[in-house]
């Protein structure tokens, strides 16, 4: 079963971010990610950007999930971000984003990941999720949100086994 906390770092969630548009969500989220998976911020930057340009990354209900793959690195690494303002992402439901989770991952690991991704997709679609993310006051009860989240669907899994 996929995990949130076994993709994020408590460090790289932020919340409360101001940000004009995808550009700068993309500049912003390849910026933090760049730096803790010691890559080149331009590469992860176009990597995410020409992600976008093949359909874009947005699950609706105001949620996106930019991923893209890199040339370089060993581990996969993710950045969430809770928008202060909602911006255009060009999504389908055309709603506004302002919950993206974003995702780096090096070439050879794409096979083990892309089931992880689709499930934790699929997972941010949980209403209630969603509505406790969008409340949170700090970086700390994100991380909590999702702890709890990811043991509570577990519990749900294990008593139905």
């Amino acid at each position: 079963m996929a995990k949130f906390t076994a993709l994020l770092r408590p460090e790289n969630i932020r919340q409360g971010v101001i940000c004009s548009s995808k550009k700068t969500a993309l500049e912003m989220v390849a910026g933090i990610l760049a730096k803790q998976a010691n890559v080149d911020e331009v590469e992860c930057f176009e990597s995410l950007f020409n992600r976008e340009k093949l359909g874009c990354t947005a699950l609706g209900n105001g949620i996106a999930m930019p991923r893209a793959r890199l040339s370089q690195g060993d581990k996969v690494f993710a950045v969430f971000l809770q928008l202060n303002t909602p911006i255009d992402y060009e999504a389908a439901d055309k709603r506004e984003v302002d919950l993206i989770l974003a995702v780096i991952i090096p070439e050879q690991l794409c096979q083990t990941y892309t089931p992880i991704l689709v499930e934790l997709s699929e997972k941010l679609k949980d209403k209630t999720l969603d509505k406790q993310l969008r409340s949170a006051q700090s970086a700390e009860e994100i991380w909590q949100i999702f702890q709890h989240f990811d043991d509570h669907k577990q519990e749900n899994i294990d008593s139905t086994t």
